[in-house]
């Protein structure tokens, strides 16, 4: 069974329904370019089969409550009440929440379920895997327009300014903005990116 087909059948136990919505955002590797995406420079990752996925379903307040196969944790918040907790992989959902709704997103509460297979600690970009995936949730559901820059830089946000981890802008971007089949010249001064067969 695949992760989508887990992360589907976990959502219709759980909620008694199917998900209405299902996300994914994969981890990376880099090719060339290492320690140059926080110094301006170029690099050119590629984004792998590995991700995270969320299956969800909007809800009519603003609470997220979303259960982790990984962890066998459930946890939640409300939207409107943004607080930092203990170290969690929530606070990674939690930080894009903040990030998105520092920049006037509407975002909207949700149902849900979370997995992955990226390793954590391999440098394959676990983190911001599960940014990207709860970015396109989020986006998704508030009707908003996935612009990869734009949403690469509010996960690097999250990530360096609420979780505190200070990561260049490579991982999330690649995950943001990745395409199968191509490796991702991305030039870390301005974002622009240019695909590269492979």
């Amino acid at each position: 069974m695949s992760l989508q087909q887990q992360v589907a059948a976990a959502f219709q136990a759980r909620f008694d329904a199917p998900a209405p919505v299902i996300v994914r955002a994969p981890g990376r590797v880099n090719l060339i370019g290492e320690h140059t995406d926080y110094n301006d420079g170029f690099v050119l990752p590629l984004a792998i089969d590995r991700a995270v996925w969320i299956a969800l379903r909007p809800r009519a307040d603003d609470r997220v409550v979303l259960h982790s196969l990984d962890y066998d944790q459930t946890a939640e918040f409300a939207l409107g009440t943004l607080e930092r907790g203990a170290e969690s992989w929530i606070e990674y959902v939690k930080g894009v929440a903040w990030a998105l709704s520092e920049a006037d997103y509407s975002l909207r509460g949700f149902d849900g379920v979370i997995t992955g297979d990226v390793p954590q600690g391999a440098g394959l970009s676990s983190s911001a895997a599960i940014e990207l995936a709860a970015a396109r949730a989020f986006v998704h559901l508030s009707g908003g327009e996935w612009h990869a820059p734009t949403i690469a830089k509010l996960c690097q946000r999250a990530e360096n300014q609420w979780v505190g981890v200070n990561s260049g802008i490579m991982d999330q971007m690649i995950s943001a903005a990745g395409e199968v089949g191509h490796a991702l010249l991305i030039d870390c001064r301005t974002l622009a990116t240019v695909s590269s067969p492979l």
